[in-house]
């Protein structure tokens, strides 16, 4: 094959199979999808708004519910949220002190639960993924259904996406999920038996999700946004969080120089999942020279040790490589077991826990509030970052910038399990003192690996199996991904898409 024939495989591939188009796809659809947003008053946010709200009319909110099925809310799938869905000028965020974290380097952790609809970020994948489709005419809400799947949040988000852009969504998700992803999903579906499709297993089972997704895929009516190879996936984040989280590191810096100290960006954690989030970290090495580290469960070591098995960490590590993630753009694993998080997150949301933290390690009360917004992987995260900063041997002025990317409100009913089969129905004063000991107070650097080109390669190698042998992506897009220059090549759709939301939101508006 000629370099020219790789190139329009690459091409046709990005198009036809992962939805990457820079022109209208199908006509028709699109003057379907103009008719059904005009019809709704529907009118979609730019990237480059969602990245910078601050170019926004608030009048487009309004006194819109931020957790209601209002279309006015996609003008909320941003950052800069506070809890009540009022607009802020810096997204919200804590910086975690060495009394908590053990070590002398600030951990910034900016929050994902003031996002609309399902307090999670993963809003904004959806959009990511539906808004294109939209515009270019690939995907007509008057036929096609949403299918969402997902681990959880990102089957929400596309839920929230899909009835707020006026189609139907469905999600699927494991069985083993929190209860609350499942009430919530009852509260949102028109049809719950038919739009929620609960798989086999847990956390990892993703393999079983896909079967699901073959399955359905088989109606045309159906159309998949599976967003561990959904490129618009990483590409939102690349543009909106990476933004977003630049925005927070020059605040805090802005603040540090106060004190005479200058900050540089050490290193961005993120537990991969989909691997969208982490293009975050894609723009942040470019910005800042960042090192990018990519968590996992320990519970399942896929990175790690090429291994598997079952966690709790809701949210992250999938048994699997994700399409979309920049392994050969990665510098370090990190694992962290779900005991940890399990068991932090009894001490940051009981009230033997929150003591502790009050009168021995003399927290803050305004603190140890933020910890409330801290989900499972927000914990994982957490941890990943003072682990990264003991690795690295980061000092008082490198900085390491994390995500909480939902809060604890999530996880009553999984707390609720750990607290009866660890505490004994109770979590006391000892138990509080003993869980911060064995999670927080002696973090070691074990479990993780500083990245060498062999590492990438090792790593990027295991979604051979799940993409090519699996999932049919043609082997030429597969091995481009090994180059960097693929990944940006990537992000001249974003303005692409930016140009075309205006085009039908003016198409929209002249109706």
């Amino acid at each position: 094959m000629t370099v020219v024939d790789t190139q329009q495989t690459i091409q046709d591939a990005l198009e036809n199979q992962f939805g990457l188009a820079d022109r209208v796809v199908d006509a028709q659809a699109l003057a379907n999808s103009v008719t059904r947003f005009r019809q709704q008053g529907i009118v979609l946010p730019t990237f480059a708004q969602l990245a910078d709200p601050s170019t926004v009319d608030p009048a487009l909110v309004g006194d819109a519910d931020p957790q209601g099925p209002d279309a006015r809310n996609l003008w909320r799938v941003h950052w800069y949220n506070d809890l009540a869905g009022r607009r802020v000028s810096v997204p919200e965020h804590v910086v975690l002190p060495p009394e908590l974290t053990g070590v002398p380097n600030p951990i910034i952790v900016v929050f994902g639960d003031r996002f609309p609809m399902i307090t999670a970020h993963k809003v904004l994948a959806a959009y990511s993924c539906l808004a294109p489709r939209v515009v270019t005419g690939q995907f007509d809400p008057t036929r096609h259904r949403a299918i969402w799947p997902s681990t959880g949040n990102y089957a929400r988000g596309g839920v929230a996406i899909s009835r707020i852009m006026g189609c139907r969504g469905v999600a699927i998700l494991p069985a083993g999920m929190s209860q609350e992803r499942f009430d919530w999903l009852d509260r949102w579906c028109a049809n719950p038996k038919e739009d929620v499709i609960r798989t086999v297993g847990t956390e990892s089972n993703v393999k079983e999700i896909y079967d699901a997704c073959n399955e359905l895929d088989k109606n045309p009516d159906n159309f998949i946004f599976n967003q561990f190879c959904e490129f618009a996936n990483h590409l939102g984040h690349y543009e909106v969080t990476g933004r977003a989280f630049g925005h927070v590191f020059e605040t805090v810096r802005e603040q540090m120089k106060k004190s005479g100290r200058d900050l540089k960006l050490a290193a961005f954690t993120s537990a991969t999942g989909s691997a969208g989030t982490i293009a975050a970290g894609d723009r942040l090495k470019h910005d800042y020279g960042t090192k990018i580290v990519s968590v996992e469960a320990l519970e399942c070591p896929t990175m790690l040790e090429n291994g598997f098995g079952e966690h709790n960490i809701q949210g992250i590590g999938d048994k699997h490589i994700p399409l979309i993630h920049n392994v050969m753009n990665t510098d370090v694993v990190c694992a962290i077991s779900d005991h940890a998080t399990d068991e932090l997150d009894v001490l940051f949301n009981t009230k033997a826990g929150r003591e502790y933290l009050a009168d021995k390690k003399g927290l803050s009360a305004q603190l140890i509030d933020a910890l409330e917004h801290f989900g499972f992987s927000a914990i994982c995260n957490t941890l990943a970052a003072i682990k990264t900063s003991k690795l690295l041997d980061l000092g008082p002025d490198d900085a390491v910038i994390t995500v909480a990317t939902d809060g604890g409100a999530l996880y009553p009913s999984s707390r609720k399990t750990t607290i009866a089969t660890r505490f004994n129905g109770e979590m006391t004063a000892t138990d509080a003192a003993e869980v911060y000991g064995r999670h927080l107070g002696h973090i070691t650097t074990e479990d993780m690996i500083d990245c060498t080109q062999r590492d990438r390669n090792r790593i990027f190698n295991l979604g051979y199996y799940t993409w090519v042998e699996q999932q049919g992506t043609p082997f030429e897009l597969f091995e481009a991904r090994r180059d960097l220059g693929f990944w940006r090549g990537l992000q001249r759709y974003v303005p692409l898409w930016d140009e075309m939301i205006r085009d039908f939101n003016a198409r929209v508006a002249a109706g």
